[in-house]
């Protein structure tokens, strides 16, 4: 495979596209080696056929504000690829959101899903709508207007669009009143509902679970636990909230918390009802930590940076992407860290990878340690097609061996001779595998 030039192919496709090539790019540098040994592949050009979305939905959604003005925003959905399944991924609302970033999230998606071994494939959908300071009534008719433009295009074995950063509880509820009403089906054609109309138990924590039960195999890979442990956090939001209650949960001590304002340093720990404060925190709709260092003793407030020079034993980004940079990965590794486990979707730059791994650090990309939250979905497709519910523990079960699996594949193709995990090899070469195999089974299509 030469990577330099399906590279520079896909820029000339696609220029100005950085995020989506920076994914690409990772994923075909990992699996060159495992590329150029099954010519199969070459042949049937599953390389060229993968790099490429399936379909790109674009339309506009007009809706109109408390004010009573028309405003108009622009919204995607990126089906990327089905070999495995029904498209699966988030729905992002956000200023940022454009098509490069969709298109990056919906490529991990592909490989995120395989790793979880659920049927499903890869997509990811949104808007540059904001919903940072609008009304619930505005939130509802712009999302009953995106609805009605994209509902036809999704179904349960078709498309199964979820939550993601701007699309909580409300927002799905209300997408799904509008697709139930013009589909005229109930059904689960989306994750993240309710509890009391078809949603699972531990759904919105679950990213942030699963993220750390994939640290605690990974410690585990060195003879460490989390018990004692100082763990950094970046973010507040549904991850970073998952995160901070299982990692208290098996004995860790949380210190930090951040937002687009700054950092939180709570040297004493996050715990009790400073875990239940996040949620109050994420309520206000402010988008700001820094009111946390005013509520409780103790807490330094750092303004416009990262927490990442902080001295911690692990850290955990669940923030967004390219949050942690090259600058970020020295201070980590100068403080003795020990591993790096990504939360979100692609926080860590290039740059800061590669530091991690020259200086032997445990690292895991997000493809692999956040796909819990896109397994938990999968848990309540199953539920939904049963038409039952599970208890929280057996979620939490299923979800931790999955983890524990998604780990045990990395090691499977990530381990090298000097023994070292390369643990973005492993889950790039592992997901894309799962993938290549079902494209070749059911032809050029």
């Amino acid at each position: 495979m030469n990577t330099k030039e399906i590279l520079s192919g896909l820029e000339k496709r696609h220029p100005g596209e950085a995020e989506y090539m920076q994914a690409v790019q990772e994923v075909l540098e990992s699996i060159e080696e495992i590329y150029d040994q099954n010519p199969q592949f070459e042949s049937a050009g599953i390389i060229e056929r993968l790099i490429e979305p399936d379909r790109i939905i674009t339309f506009k959604v007009p809706w109109m504000d408390d004010e009573g003005n028309v405003q108009v925003n622009l919204a995607y959905r990126v089906q990327f690829n089905n070999a495995l399944g029904p498209y699966k991924g988030g729905l992002r609302f956000h200023p940022s959101v454009n098509l490069s970033i969709l298109k990056f999230l919906g490529f991990e998606q592909i490989f995120k899903n395989a790793l979880t071994t659920l049927p499903l494939g890869g997509a990811k959908g949104g808007s540059d709508f904001n919903p940072k300071g609008k009304s619930r009534n505005e939130i509802m008719r712009f999302c009953q207007a995106f609805m009605l433009e994209l509902w036809n295009n999704i179904g349960p074995e078709t498309d199964v669009p979820a939550g993601d950063i701007g699309v909580g509880g409300q927002e799905i509820g209300f997408l799904y009143g509008m697709y139930k009403k013009l589909a005229r089906e109930h059904s689960g054609v989306l994750t993240g509902k309710g509890l009391n109309w078809g949603g699972s138990l531990i759904r919105p924590e679950a990213t942030g679970y699963g993220v750390v039960y994939f640290a605690k195999e990974m410690l585990a890979t060195r003879g460490e636990s989390l018990d004692g442990k100082t763990i950094a956090v970046s973010g507040f939001g549904n991850v970073a909230w998952g995160a901070v209650k299982k990692a208290t949960e098996l004995g860790a001590k949380v210190v930090s918390l951040s937002g687009p304002d700054g950092y939180i340093h709570d040297p004493r720990g996050i715990q009790g009802e400073k875990i239940d404060y996040m949620l109050e925190l994420r309520a206000t709709n402010e988008d700001i930590v820094e009111p946390y260092a005013h509520e409780f003793d103790g807490v330094d407030f750092v303004p416009g940076k990262h927490p990442w020079e902080i001295k911690a034993d692990v850290a955990l980004p669940c923030a967004t992407q390219n949050e942690l940079n090259a600058e970020d990965a020295k201070h980590l590794i100068d403080n003795g860290c020990l591993g790096v486990c990504e939360g979100a979707n692609m926080p860590s730059t290039p740059e800061a990878i590669e530091a991690f791994q020259e200086h032997g650090l445990l690292f895991s990309p997000g493809k692999a340690s956040n796909a819990g939250g896109v397994a938990t979905s999968g848990l309540e497709m199953s539920q939904n097609a049963l038409k039952m519910n599970w208890t929280a523990r057996e979620v939490d079960d299923r979800l931790h061996q999955i983890m524990q699996d998604i780990h045990h594949a990395c090691m499977k193709y990530g381990k090298q001779n000097d023994g070292y995990i390369d643990y973005v090899k492993g889950a790039n070469v592992a997901g894309f595998l799962k993938v290549a195999y079902a494209m070749l089974d059911q032809g050029i299509i």
